[in-house]
């Protein structure tokens, strides 16, 4: 009597979840794999035509693809290590114990309150017109000017926002995992001579693998998805120099009318983020260590 009760409780609690789950991912996603092996131009009045693998055939062959690959990965990559190593440095600076850590705190994190489309509209006026009036008052015009009309300075300034935003989210989560180290094991390496560095590297880091592996996901899975504030800031420009994948992808859908290769595109680029993603998370998972 109380396994069925169990049971019917069980079902009570997750069937909504699966049913909305099951509506608002799992069979859109089977639509999109669908599409992929049709052409269609979306408009609801022209038929579909099934190609078979020829989308796949096609996006293989599409340069700007691999460009837009290659400034996803040269994007991601800078990302991971900037977000990471900000948050890092903020979660040690606002634990120290300094006077005013709990208003550095809430200032690190502000930036991941506000939307990527509006942070991008912010920090567009800052790259072009501030930094091109800095140059010229200063004279300090090898830095300091419009960065959106430089395909590199462009990416930088892709990364610098997407840092700005997600260093703040990583910092809590360090924090968190360094709430988690016993204050006895910290004062016992003190009293054994251990230096910052030895403490930092022997004991805080290891310790601090279960929080680097969700913040290593976390940098990677948003850094591969990132649309809104690649659109805002740079809307892929200067000459596509920082389209990245998903933008890639909306422009072949909603610019050109291609959603078969679009479609066919966003397959690709879910397995890319699905295999990163989970190779990171497996090989993160291994070097955490238990106390």
């Amino acid at each position: 009597m109380n396994k069925t009760k169990n049971k019917a409780w069980f079902a009570l609690f997750t069937m909504p979840l699966f049913l909305i789950f099951t509506i608002v991912v799992i069979i859109p996603f089977i639509i999109g794999i669908a599409y992929s092996f049709v052409n269609w131009d979306g408009i609801s009045a022209n038929p579909k035509v099934f190609v078979g693998f020829e989308n796949y055939v096609q996006l293989f062959q599409d340069e700007r693809f691999y460009a837009s690959a290659w400034h996803t990965i040269k994007f991601t990559v800078l990302a991971l290590i900037f977000v990471n190593l900000f948050g890092l440095c903020f979660s040690l600076l606002v634990t120290s114990g300094l006077r005013g850590s709990n208003l550095a705190r809430t200032l690190f994190f502000m930036p991941n309150l506000i939307g990527g489309l509006i942070l991008g509209y912010i920090w567009k006026f800052i790259f072009t017109d501030a930094f091109k009036l800095i140059g010229e008052k200063t004279g300090m015009d090898g830095i300091f000017f419009n960065w959106m009309l430089n395909p590199q300075f462009s990416l930088y300034a892709l990364v610098i926002v997407f840092t700005w935003q997600m260093a703040g989210y990583t910092m809590i989560i360090y924090i968190a995992g360094m709430q988690g180290i016993p204050d006895e094991m910290m004062e016992a390496a003190k009293v054994d001579g251990a230096n910052l560095w030895h403490r930092l590297t022997k004991i805080t880091f290891p310790l601090l693998m279960p929080a680097f592996t969700i913040c290593f996901f976390m940098t990677l899975s948003g850094a591969f998805k990132i649309f809104d504030v690649n659109l805002s800031l740079t809307n892929g420009g200067p000459v596509n120099s920082t389209e990245l994948f998903a933008m890639n992808i909306f422009n072949e859908i909603f610019g050109y009318g291609h959603y078969g290769l679009g479609q066919a595109k966003g397959i690709v680029f879910f397995l890319i983020v699905a295999i990163v993603t989970l190779t990171q998370v497996i090989i993160t998972k291994k070097k955490e260590v238990q106390m």
